[in-house]
């Protein structure tokens, strides 16, 4: 049985709505979903899932969370390898940019498995189609 976690940061509300439609999605699959704020998971657990959903808003300067999400990630990264991983998170303002960062160090630095070559992004608050677009999300990486 496949075995996934989502790990994700949230400062407004809008990422940790992201993670729960993304976990009603693989939910609907015979896969085991487990959802962790950032600072509540376990790093020892790492290898107890074989796929990773990380969510984490745009922050500053279009950059990832550097109080709790970054650091847990950047600890987390090496152990990734072969794995496969999903990316998502909402931001306000510009283009998309720190997940387009996000992407690159995910492949560059690695070796894990990129799901759907890309991360998924919403902006501002998700709407209602948005969660549905995240349900569906989550239901895909499950069967990936």
């Amino acid at each position: 049985m496949e075995k996934i976690a989502i790990i994700y940061w949230s400062g407004t509300g809008n990422t940790q709505k992201m993670a729960t439609a993304i976990a009603e999605g693989i939910n609907e699959t015979s896969a085991a979903c487990e959802v962790f704020s950032s600072n509540d998971f376990p790093i020892s657990r790492i290898a107890d899932f074989n796929k990773i959903a990380f969510g984490c808003p745009a922050m500053g300067a279009e950059e990832l969370e550097s109080g709790e999400f970054e650091p847990l990630f950047n600890v987390l990264l090496p152990h990734l390898a072969h794995k496969k991983i999903a990316l998502f998170g909402s931001y306000d303002w510009g283009d998309g940019e720190w997940m387009r960062i996000w992407q690159n160090q995910v492949v560059n630095e690695s070796n894990a498995i990129l799901f759907d070559n890309k991360g998924f992004i919403v902006h501002n608050t998700p709407a209602e189609n948005d969660l549905h677009n995240c349900k569906n999300f989550g239901l895909l990486f499950a069967q990936s």
